[in-house]
């Protein structure tokens, strides 16, 4: 990831007060459906279509008034998914990567969430009334975790999209996690 470095929590909790911090989210849930009655879906993991054209994951910068990078990440979920996002909290336990930007003083601290797919449709489902929906953010997209028959549609396609920041490589290394990517893989991996 050129231009970012990578960091434990602690050191980037210690960069002083002249960093900010931004926490974003990867959410996700197990999906037992098929695609064309023949495509395992596996999981649904959800990214937006942010203000600015690329793909990311929702949350956003901290706020003085919030308590832990935590409380910061949750009130930014609601603002960008709704109420719904009220129904779980992204604990420190979810928590598992830390990059420093080499220009401005930033941190961004990723984090992923287990939700059930009842609760992972019910974001879906009340994104279009959250306070940021049509501002910061444009809408929500599942990633496709397949490839299809040509090799090319599919994960291959998606992973040609635009996206902000580390949110490719936070994706690539989250399914590769889940077992769903081998090293190298991906297309551009």
């Amino acid at each position: 990831m050129a231009g970012l470095r990578k960091l434990e929590l602690e050191e980037a909790l210690a960069l002083g007060p002249n960093w900010r911090h931004a926490c974003h989210a990867l959410l996700y849930a197990p999906d037992p459906g098929l695609l064309f009655r023949r495509i395992p879906l596996r999981y649904a993991v959800l990214m937006q279509m942010r203000f600015d054209g690329r793909l990311g994951f929702p949350g956003g910068f901290m706020e003085l008034q919030d308590g832990t990078l935590e409380d910061g990440l949750n009130r930014e979920l609601i603002e960008e998914l709704g109420e719904a996002a009220g129904a779980f909290r992204v604990e420190r336990a979810n928590y598992r990567s830390s990059y420093a930007a080499s220009g401005p003083s930033v941190v961004a601290h990723f984090y992923a969430k287990c939700l059930t797919l009842e609760q992972l449709t019910a974001v879906e489902k009340g994104a279009p009334f959250a306070k940021d929906h049509g501002l910061e953010v444009l809408g929500l997209v599942r990633v496709p975790l397949y490839t299809l028959r040509d090799g090319v549609g599919g994960l291959p396609t998606f992973l040609d999209n635009a996206f902000i920041g580390a949110a490719r490589e936070q994706l690539l290394e989250f399914l590769k996690d889940l077992g769903l990517l081998e090293s190298g893989s991906a297309h551009g991996t």
